[in-house]
């Protein structure tokens, strides 16, 4: 039943955001720099945000750019469900690991890396409550940074977007 939510939830991201054959990430650094405390939002990338979508009970939240294949992580729930499925691009080296970042959180998530027609490498399916805090440092914040082969890329919502990631985690509850 997971993987058909998943691939639900995949299908409603989808209708949104053009997904192609591969994905890329601008990398910054592995360390906050000394003028940032963690609870500063780093600035957001002018061509990339948060999309929400909700379609009757499953719900989204997908980072990249819009009408691209640049997506680097999804979330996705069922409403009132407490749990998210996450998936992002798997790396070369095949680790199934989500590790992010916010405001000083941090959290590894475990997964599989699974085929994907999408991504060259397939990608890295994880499962996960709405209540680590990370999440809930997410929730404040409005900036997720994750962790992968390459480095840190920071996922950061414009001021204009920031109310989509909490409508996102009331909706999942």
């Amino acid at each position: 039943m997971r993987a058909t939510i998943r691939l639900e939830i995949a299908a409603l991201t989808a209708a949104t955001l053009t997904l192609g054959a591969c994905a890329s990430m601008e990398v910054a650094p592995t360390a906050l720099s000394p003028d940032i405390s963690p609870d500063s939002a780093p600035r957001p990338i002018e061509d990339h945000d948060w999309a929400l979508f909700i379609e009757d009970d499953q719900a989204s939240l997908a980072y990249g750019r819009d009408e691209s294949d640049d997506v680097w992580l999804s979330l996705a729930c069922y409403r009132g469900s407490g749990r998210l499925d996450l998936f992002r691009p798997a790396d070369a080296d095949g680790q199934p690991v989500i590790y992010l970042e916010s405001g000083g959180e941090t959290e590894r998530f475990t997964g599989k890396v699974e085929p994907s027609e999408l991504f060259e490498h397939g990608e890295v399916l994880a499962e996960a409550p709405t209540t680590p805090p990370v999440f809930q440092r997410f929730r404040r914040l409005g900036w997720l940074g994750l962790h992968d082969a390459e480095g840190r890329a920071l996922m950061v919502a414009h001021p204009a977007s920031t109310d989509r990631i909490e409508r996102f985690f009331a909706h999942c509850g």
